[in-house]
C-alpha cells in the first residue's frame, strides 16, 4: 500500500545517507516509476528529497534540512513495529509483517518489534472481520461508498456511507463516515455491518474528527447505586474500576457510577442475580423486579 511504502522509503532515507531508486524499488517490490512517483508525493508533503543522476547518484534528504536522523529511538522504534505487527491480526495478511522486515533490514538500530507485547486486534468473528476492514480500507483509500445491512439496538436498516476512517476503540472496530440516510456523520460498529460493499466513487468532504470522549458517547444520565456481594468484586474491579466501589462494614460492596440508559441498567443489575440490589434510581427497581418476574414465567411454563 502507498502510504506503507512511503513511510519505508523515510525510514530508510532517515537511516542512510543516500539510495538508489533501484534499491528501493526492489526493496518494496515495485517498479521504478512507482518509487519516481512515491518520491515526488514525499517532496510534495515538505520533505525536501534530492535525486542526483550517474553511477553514484540517489536520493537523499537535503544536506542541510533540519530534521533529527535519531528522532526514534530503539525503544520507540520497538514500539511502532509491535503496533505494526498488531494490525496484521485483523488484516488477515503478513503485509506489515513485511513492512516490518523491510523497515528493519541493514540496520542494527531497528528491531523486529517487542516480542514480550503481544497485541491482537481481532475479535471472535475473525474472518468476518478481516474481510471487512479490507473491504472499507480499500474504499476509503480509492473514494468509494459502501452499503451494508445494519443491526442497532433500535432496527435493521440499509445504509449507504462515505467511509472516511477505520478506528479502534473500546475494544471493538469501528468505521467514521456520513451516512446518506442520516445526513451526517455517524460511528458504524463493524460486528453489526452485513452483506457490505463498494458502490460509487463520491466526491470527499471536509470530515472531522468523531468525538469519541466518554462524556459525549456515553453520558451519564442515571446515576447508579447498588449493593454488590464481595464474590463480584473482579467485575467491579474489571468493568469500572477499583474507584467504583467503597467496602461496607458488612463487607458488602457500595457501588455508584453513571449508566447511560435504564435498559442497561436494569440488565446490568439483573446479571449479578441475588448477588445485587439496586439502591438508586429508587424508581428502577419495579422494572428489575418486572424482569426477574418475566423470566420466572417463562422458566414455569411447562
Amino acid at each position: 500500500m502507498k502510504i506503507d511504502r512511503m513511510i519505508g522509503i523515510l525510514s530508510i532515507l532517515l537511516q542512510r545517507e543516500k539510495v538508489t531508486a533501484p534499491y528501493l524499488a526492489e526493496k518494496f517490490e515495485v517498479s521504478r516509476r512507482t518509487i519516481n512517483r512515491d518520491i515526488e508525493a514525499l517532496s510534495m508533503a515538505g520533505i525536501p528529497l534530492v535525486t542526483e543522476p550517474g553511477q553514484n547518484g540517489g536520493v537523499s534528504i537535503m544536506e542541510g534540512y533540519k530534521i533529527d536522523r535519531t528522532l526514534l529511538s530503539t525503544s520507540d522504534m520497538r514500539t511502532i513495529l509491535t503496533g505494526l505487527r498488531s494490525l496484521d491480526s485483523v488484516s488477515g495478511t503478513n503485509r506489515y509483517a513485511q513492512l516490518m522486515e523491510k523497515l528493519s533490514a541493514g540496520s542494527s538500530n531497528l528491531l523486529a518489534g517487542d516480542t514480550h507485547i503481544l497485541i491482537d486486534l481481532s475479535c471472535w468473528h475473525k474472518a468476518a472481520l478481516s474481510h471487512k476492514i479490507e473491504l472499507l480500507h480499500d474504499a476509503i483509500d480509492s473514494g468509494r461508498m459502501v452499503s451494508f445491512t445494519y443491526f442497532s439496538p433500535k432496527e435493521e436498516s440499509q445504509r449507504t456511507v462515505e467511509p472516511y476512517d477505520l478506528l479502534f476503540q473500546w475494544s471493538n472496530w469501528y468505521l467514521w463516515g456520513w451516512c446518506l440516510r442520516r445526513e451526517d456523520f455517524r460511528l458504524f460498529k463493524l460486528g453489526r455491518m452485513t452483506e457490505l460493499q463498494r458502490t460509487e466513487p463520491f466526491e470527499k468532504r471536509a470530515a472531522p474528527l468523531p468525538d469519541l470522549s466518554p462524556e459525549r458517547v456515553f453520558p451519564h444520565l442515571y446515576q447508579v447505586k447498588a449493593r454488590i456481594h464481595p464474590k463480584y468484586k473482579w467485575r467491579l474491579v474489571e468493568e469500572y474500576g477499583l474507584e467504583s466501589f467503597t467496602v461496607q462494614p458488612d463487607g458488602m460492596l457500595l457501588f455508584s457510577f453513571g449508566f447511560t440508559d435504564k435498559t442497561g441498567i436494569v440488565s446490568w443489575i439483573a446479571s449479578f442475580g441475588e448477588g445485587a440490589e439496586l439502591l438508586e434510581p429508587a424508581e428502577f427497581r419495579r422494572d428489575v423486579l418486572a424482569f426477574a418476574e418475566g423470566i420466572r414465567k417463562k422458566y414455569l411454563q411447562p
